[in-house]
């Protein structure tokens, strides 16, 4: 996820993503995300085990920022909101 300019980069790992994205956006959780104002899913990855997805969790928040810059622009080179595309 990221802010409105692409500039923080946020890697978190959920069970229901869309609950968690809409819970970012509307701002319930405190902390870094409603600090740097971060609603918008521009990334994401699904797993069959939660096991899983902390692992790659853990491999992508140990990667570099040019890295996870260049994994985004893989999938979603403009940076839309994929959010959006689960209600369209």
């Amino acid at each position: 996820m990221t802010n409105k300019y692409n500039r923080v980069l946020y890697t978190g790992v959920t069970s229901n993503l869309l609950r968690q994205v809409a819970e970012h956006k509307e701002k319930t959780i405190e902390g870094f995300t409603s600090r740097y104002n971060v609603a918008k899913l521009v990334y994401y990855e699904e797993y069959s085990t939660m096991e899983e997805a902390i692992a790659r969790e853990k491999q992508l928040k140990g990667g570099s920022r040019k890295k996870k810059l260049d994994l985004i622009k893989s999938k979603n080179p403009i940076w839309k909101d994929l959010y959006d595309e689960f209600f369209v």
